[in-house]
């Protein structure tokens, strides 16, 4: 074979494995996990429900659930004596199907907003009829449906995410809890 021959088979041999190569590497960097830097971001405060039903009536909050993360909640995250979207980045969302009784109190079926004034003794509870906004930001308690006062307990453990939650006591009675950090409220649901 001439030199020429043989450079240029060369060549078209480097040529390939090369290529080869850069194919297996490609393939290899698609299969491997991704590094924590490389992750997408999961969100602090995750789009969350409670729903359940009580007797007849279909019950559902929509929140974002906010983490803990070490930060000081109450009297500090979330001020006492303020009205609080009980949530984070939109109105806090609760829905009824049928009408219901909060506490011994007639809501008419429909979609709220939930909000409450947290305080160390004692908490408001708020329904409004504007679930739709942002925050408290635009919060006109005259369209509040109805106010309750909860006293708040001492939870054992800490919970690191708010979390609602709607359970059944019986055929037409329940209670809805809203937990987070120290703290836990909760109201009473019945239903006809």
């Amino acid at each position: 074979m001439k030199p020429k021959t043989i450079t240029l088979l060369f060549s078209i041999a480097l040529s390939f494995m090369l290529y080869a190569c850069a194919g297996e590497k490609k393939q290899a960097e698609e299969l491997k996990e991704p590094t924590a830097s490389e992750e997408v971001a999961k969100p602090k405060s995750p789009a969350a429900s409670a729903k359940n039903t009580i007797g007849n009536t279909q019950v559902q909050i929509d929140y974002y659930s906010p983490g803990v993360r070490g930060r000081n909640i109450y009297g500090g995250l979330v001020a006492y004596n303020e009205v609080w979207v009980t949530g984070a980045h939109s109105a806090t969302s609760i829905e009824f199907s049928t009408d219901v009784e909060l506490n011994g109190n007639k809501v008419s079926k429909g979609k709220y907003a939930l909000f409450t004034i947290p305080d160390k003794n004692e908490w408001t509870l708020i329904i409004n009829t504007d679930y739709n906004q942002h925050l408290a930001d635009n919060y006109d308690q005259a369209k509040d449906v109805l106010r309750l006062q909860l006293v708040p307990e001492k939870l054992e453990t800490i919970q690191e995410h708010l979390l609602y939650e709607v359970n059944s006591v019986d055929n037409n009675t329940g209670e809805i809890s809203i937990s987070w950090a120290e703290i836990k409220v909760s109201f009473k649901i019945a239903t006809s």
